[in-house]
Formats: C-alpha cells, structure tokens, sequence
C-alpha cells in the first residue's frame, strides 16, 4: 500500500512539474495560435467582402490585424506576419502603412511570393502601374498562382476577378 501511494505521489508530481516546463516554451506556440488566429479570421473577412459586407469585413480585418501585431512582437523576422500585416491594413484602407509592412517583409525574404502578389495590387489599387509590374516581373519564374493572379489584376486594372 505504500508503494501505490508513493507511485501516486510520483506521478502526481512528475505531471505538474511537466505541465509547468512546458510554460517556457507556449510563447512560441501563443504566437503561431495568434497568427493561426488571425488568417482564420482574414478568411471570414474575406468572404463577408464576397457576400458585400464591407464594414463587417474592415471589423473583421482589423482584429486579425489586432493578432498579427502581437505575435510580431514576438517574432520580427517572420515575413508571413509582415505579409498579413500589410494584407489587413491595405483593406481597412491604409495603402501608406500597408506598404510599409510589405516592404518590411521583404526585406526579410525578397522572394515571398505572397508580398509581392500583394503589394503589387496595393500598387494597382493606388495607379502606380510600373511599380505593379515591378512585382510581377519578381514572381514571373515562380510558376505560382500568385503571378497569375496579379497578371490578372494589372490587366483588368485592379478589378480582381474569383
């Protein structure tokens, strides 16, 4: 019977001290969750625009953006935060902040085809066409969807058609 109790004991122990590690270690898990957070909820914005809720959409943009600024705190290099950052802040209106962001982003890594998708329509969206090409010629070897959909956009200068 004293070997059940100090078995229970144990295991008792060996549980909370594991739970309590593992505390160091959920600030990078609190930041993924927070992005992960913050995409779902530029998804929902995104179809609430389809369905012609602009201002539900913004609401909706601006607590991912709410998300995204704080897992950047914990995480400065992460070009897909930038990336988002920049997505958010472009459809609540703010084109100069939103560059920014993307030009931030790419600083980190050049290539990301997401930025220069993005920030190629922010720059169709203000009539800077050669900038928007300038995008395009980046992603124009990545065989990516992101190439075709800015293509599509400076075409049919900005009206993004699903």
């Amino acid at each position: 019977m004293k070997k059940i109790a100090i078995l229970l004991i144990t295991l008792l122990l060996s549980t909370h001290l594991m739970a309590a590690g593992s505390d160091n270690s959920s600030s990078s898990s609190s930041e993924v969750s927070l992005y992960d957070d913050a995409v779902k909820l530029v998804k929902r914005a995104g179809k609430l625009e389809k369905k012609d809720k602009p201002d539900k959409a913004k609401k909706l943009y601006a607590q991912a953006f709410s998300k995204l600024e704080k897992a950047y705190k914990s995480d400065k290099k992460n070009p897909d935060i930038l990336n988002y950052m920049g997505f958010t802040t472009r459809k609540v209106g703010n084109f100069e902040q939103a560059e920014k962001f993307y030009l931030e982003g790419l600083k980190i890594k050049p290539n990301h085809n997401g930025i220069n998708e993005y920030l190629g329509e922010l720059y169709v969206q203000t009539n800077q066409i050669d900038k928007a090409n300038e995008r395009l010629a980046v992603l124009k070897n990545c065989n990516c969807d992101e190439y075709n959909e800015l293509q599509l956009i400076i075409k049919n200068k900005g009206v993004k058609i699903y």
